[in-house]
C-alpha cells in the first residue's frame, strides 16, 4: 500500500525539528528567551544549506559552512550600523556569493546559505545585546543542526538517496501514462499535443534522474560502496534503460494508431504501458516503505496478451508494412518488462561494482583553477548568473540605504524578503511575491493572536519548534505556507525577545511589500530574462544533442555495444537539452504578451525535436543486434547515411538553406540506395524504416529552427 505523501516530509524535518527542540530546551532551561531568535535562525541557516553526502563528506561540508557562516555573520555584524560601509560589505558579500553559485549546486547552495546568515545577523540585532552574542548564537544553530543531520544519517543513513530513486520511479511513471495516450484510437487527430504533453512529462523524469544522479555522486566518491547504496545504484540504471526504451518511437504515431484502431491490439498496448507506469510507482512504493519490490504476474499476462495479439494481427494481415514496428515495439516492452521482474532480484552484488559501468560522471571540479576558470568565464552579460549576481547585489544595496538613511527600526525585513524573493527567472520572482505577500499577511493574522493564547515561554517556544519544523516541511513544496509558518515563527521570536508584537506586526507586512516590491523591479528592468531570452540558443543546443546522440548510437553499432559512462552522459545531455527548451517554453507561455511571436515555432520545434529524440532511442535498442545481421553492403550505406544524418543535426543551426537541401537530398537518395540493399531482410528493414524516420525530422526542425532566428527577440 502507497503510504501518504507526508512521511517522506516528515522523515527528513526530523533533523530540524530535533535542532529546535534541543534548543527550546536549552533557551527554557538557562531562562535566556532573547536568544532564542538567533539560536534557531542559525538552524534555519544550517537547513538552507543542507545536501545529501556520505558521513565523511557531511563533516566537511560542515566545516564549509561553519568557515563561510562565520565570515558572512562577522562582516555584516562588524559593519552594521556604520553606514557605507555595511552597504559596500553586503554588495560586495552578495555579488562575490552569488557569482560563486555558477560552479556547482554545492557552491551555490553554500552561498546562498552565506548571504541568508549575513541577513539574519542584521536582524537579530539589538543595540543593548553584545555585539559577538548574535553571531555566535547564529553559528551555535548551525552546529547543533548539523550535529543532528549526523545522528539521523547513523540511524537511517541511505534514506534520502533511496527517497530521489523512489522520486525518479514516480516521474517514471507518469511518463509511461503520458505514452499511454499515444495508443487512444480516439485521439489521434490531436498527437501533436500529446507530443508536448510527452515532453513536458519528460522535463519531470529528467528532473528527478538529476536529482537521483546528484545523491548518488556523492555517495559513490569513496573507495568503499555500501551494499545498500550499489542497489541503489543498479535501480538508478535501471531506471535509466527503462525511460530510454519506453521514450523510443519504432514507427509514425498517427500512422500506426489509424491502422490499428480497430483492433483490440492498441488498446492491449496502452493497458500494457499504463500497468508498467503502475508498475514503476510500486517500485517508489516499495523504496520508500523499505520493502522489496515485487513483480506482478498479472503484468507479465499483460505482457503476453499483447504477444498473443500481435501474432493474431501477423496472421489476419500478413502484408502489413506496420508488423515489423509493432513487433519491435513489443520487444523493446518487453525489455521493460524483462527490468522490472529483476528488480526482484537486485539484493544480488553487483559483478564489478568499480568498471566503467558503475561510474556516474561528475557533477563539478572542485579544483581552485577549474573554480576560478567557471567564474570568469561568467563576467559578462550573457551568462545568466552574473546578471543574477548584479542585479541581486543592486538590490540589496537599495535594500540597506533604505533602512540606513531613514533609520527603520526592524527595517531589515525589507532586506531579507528581497533577497528570498528575488529569483533569476522574471516568472519565478512574480510567483514569489504573490505567495510571499499572501503568506506573510496571513502569518500576520494568525500570530497576533498568539499573545493571547500563549502567555507562558513554554508554549511560546513550542510554536517556534513547531512552525519551524512545519516551514522546512513545506519550503519545497508551496512557498506560500512557508511565508505563513515562518512569519508565525519570527513574529513568536520577537514576543519571547520581550519585544511589542503588535508594533512589529504592520512593520512586517509593509516590509514585506516593500521588499517583494524591489525584488519585482529588479527582475522587471534592471536587464530582464526576455532581453536575453536564450530560445534560440537553446533550440540550437536541443537539435545538437540529438545529433550527438545518434552519433554516439551508431558508433556503437559499429564498434560493439558498451553502456558505460560516456554513453550515459551523451543520452541524458540529449534529453536535458530537450528538457531545458520545455522548461524554457514553460516559462514564455505564462507570459505570452511578451513572448508571444516565438510560442508557435517554439512549440513546432519542441515536438519535432523530441520525436528525433524518440526515433534515436529507438536505434540505441538495436546496439547489441547489428552485428552479422545485415549484409556489409547495407551495413557501409547504413553508417554512410547514419553519420551524415549526424553531421547535419549538429550542424543544422549554422547551415544556409542551399546546403541544407543539397545535404538533405543526398540523405534522401543514400536511403533509397538503402532500402534497395535491405531487400526482405528483416533486421536490414527495421534499421532502414528507423533511420528513414529520423531523417524524416530533419526539414521540419530546420524550418523551425529558423523560423526562431528570424523572429525578433521581446524588448
Amino acid at each position: 500500500m502507497k503510504l501518504p505523501p507526508l512521511k517522506p516530509l516528515i522523515i527528513t524535518s526530523l533533523p530540524v525539528f530535533a535542532s529546535v527542540f534541543i534548543a527550546a530546551t536549552l533557551v527554557w532551561r538557562f531562562g535566556t528567551p532573547k536568544l532564542a531568535m538567533p539560536f534557531v535562525l542559525g538552524i534555519i541557516a544550517g537547513g538552507l544549506v543542507d545536501l545529501d553526502n556520505r558521513l565523511t563528506g557531511r563533516l566537511k561540508n560542515i566545516i564549509i559552512t561553519v568557515a563561510l557562516f562565520t565570515i558572512s555573520s562577522l562582516v555584516a555584524q562588524s559593519t552594521l550600523g556604520t553606514g557605507l560601509p555595511f552597504i559596500l560589505a553586503m554588495t560586495l558579500m552578495t555579488f562575490g556569493f552569488t557569482i560563486l553559485g555558477a560552479v556547482g549546486l554545492k557552491y551555490r547552495t553554500f552561498a546562498f546559505g552565506a548571504l541568508a546568515v549575513a541577513t539574519y545577523t542584521t536582524l537579530t540585532y539589538t543595540p543593548d545585546t553584545f555585539w559577538l552574542t548574535n553571531p555566535v548564537m547564529i553559528l551555535l544553530g548551525t552546529v547543533l543542526y548539523s550535529t543532528c543531520t549526523l545522528v539521523f544519517q547513523i540511524i537511517l543513513p541511505h534514506r534520502p538517496v533511496q527517497e530521489s530513486v523512489a522520486n525518479a520511479y514516480e516521474a517514471l511513471g507518469g511518463y509511461f501514462d503520458a505514452k499511454a495516450d499515444f495508443f487512444d484510437p480516439d485521439e489521434a487527430a490531436w498527437l501533436g499535443n500529446r507530443q508536448i504533453d510527452l515532453a513536458m512529462s519528460n522535463t519531470g523524469v529528467i528532473t528527478a534522474f538529476n536529482q537521483c544522479r546528484a545523491a548518488l555522486f556523492y555517495r559513490l566518491r569513496g573507495k568503499h560502496r555500501h551494499p545498500r547504496t550499489a542497489k541503489m545504484l543498479r535501480y538508478y540504471f535501471t531506471a535509466q534503460d527503462i525511460h530510454e526504451r519506453v521514450s523510443s518511437a519504432h514507427a509514425d504515431y498517427t500512422e500506426l494508431t489509424d491502422t490499428l484502431k480497430n483492433t483490440d491490439l492498441i488498446f492491449r498496448i496502452r493497458r500494457l504501458l499504463e500497468m508498467q507506469g503502475q508498475a514503476c510507482r510500486n517500485v517508489a512504493a516499495a523504496l520508500r516503505n523499505g520493502k522489496d519490490y515485487t513483480y506482478s504476474k498479472r503484468l507479465g499476462r499483460a505482457m503476453e496478451g499483447c504477444r498473443q495479439s500481435l501474432a493474431h494481427y501477423t496472421d489476419d494481415h500478413p502484408e502489413s508494412r506496420n508488423i515489423h514496428h509493432i513487433r519491435r515495439l513489443l520487444d523493446n516492452l518487453g525489455s521493460v518488462d524483462h527490468q522490472l521482474r529483476q528488480l526482484q532480484h537486485s539484493d544480488s552484488p553487483a559483478e564489478n561494482d568499480n568498471s566503467s559501468d558503475t561510474r556516474i560522471a561528475a557533477l563539478e571540479n572542485s579544483s581552485l583553477k577549474n573554480v576560478w576558470q567557471t567564474v570568469r568565464s561568467q563576467l559578462n552579460f550573457e551568462s545568466g548568473v552574473f546578471r543574477h549576481a548584479t542585479r541581486l547585489s543592486i538590490l540589496v544595496a537599495a535594500s540597506c540605504t533604505i533602512v540606513e538613511i531613514l533609520h527603520l527600526n526592524l527595517g531589515y525585513w525589507i532586506l531579507l524578503t528581497a533577497v528570498f524573493v528575488c529569483q533569476p527567472n522574471y516568472t519565478a520572482t512574480k510567483s514569489r511575491v504573490y505567495q510571499r505577500i499572501a503568506g506573510t499577511i496571513l502569518g500576520v493574522i494568525v500570530g497576533s493572536l498568539v499573545p493571547y493564547f500563549t502567555p507562558s515561554v513554554e508554549t511560546k517556544l513550542w510554536i517556534v519548534i513547531a512552525s519551524t519544523t512545519l516551514f522546512f516541511m513545506t519550503r519545497s513544496y508551496k512557498y506560500s505556507f512557508s511565508t505563513f509558518f515562518i512569519t508565525i515563527q519570527a513574529l513568536t521570536s520577537f514576543s519571547l525577545a520581550g519585544l511589542d508584537v503588535y508594533a512589529a506586526m504592520p512593520v512586517r507586512i509593509i516590509d514585506t511589500i516593500v521588499g517583494s516590491v524591489l525584488a519585482w523591479a529588479a527582475v522587471t528592468y534592471l536587464w530582464p530574462d526576455w532581453r536575453y531570452l536564450t530560445l534560440e540558443k537553446t533550440a540550437a543546443q536541443t537539435v545538437g544533442g540529438n545529433g550527438a546522440y545518434l552519433r554516439k548510437i551508431l558508433d556503437q553499432l559499429q564498434y560493439g555495444i558498451a553502456d558505460d559512462v560516456e554513453y550515459r552522459t551523451v543520452r541524458r545531455q540529449a534529453h536535458e537539452r530537450t528538457a531545458t527548451l520545455s522548461s524554457t517554453l514553460s516559462d514564455m507561455s505564462s507570459e505570452p504578451k511578451k513572448y508571444g511571436n516565438n510560442l508557435q515555432s517554439g512549440f513546432t520545434l519542441l515536438k519535432t525535436s523530441y520525436a528525433l529524440t524518440g526515433y534515436i532511442s529507438a536505434l540505441g535498442a538495436y546496439r547489441s543486434e547489428m552485428d552479422g545481421a545485415c549484409s556489409p553492403d547495407f551495413v557501409r550505406k547504413f553508417y554512410q547515411s547514419g553519420y551524415r544524418i549526424a553531421d547535419l543535426l549538429e550542424r543544422l543551426p549554422q547551415t544556409s538553406e542551399q546546403d541544407f537541401q543539397t545535404t538533405l537530398s543526398q540523405i534522401r537518395t543514400d536511403l533509397e540506395a538503402l532500402q534497395t540493399e535491405a531487400g526482405d531482410e528483416r533486421q536490414s528493414h527495421i534499421l532502414h524504416r528507423q533511420l528513414t524516420l529520423i531523417a524524416n525530422q530533419l526539414d521540419p526542425c530546420y524550418r523551425s529552427l529558423h523560423d526562431i532566428e528570424a523572429i525578433p527577440q521581446a524588448a
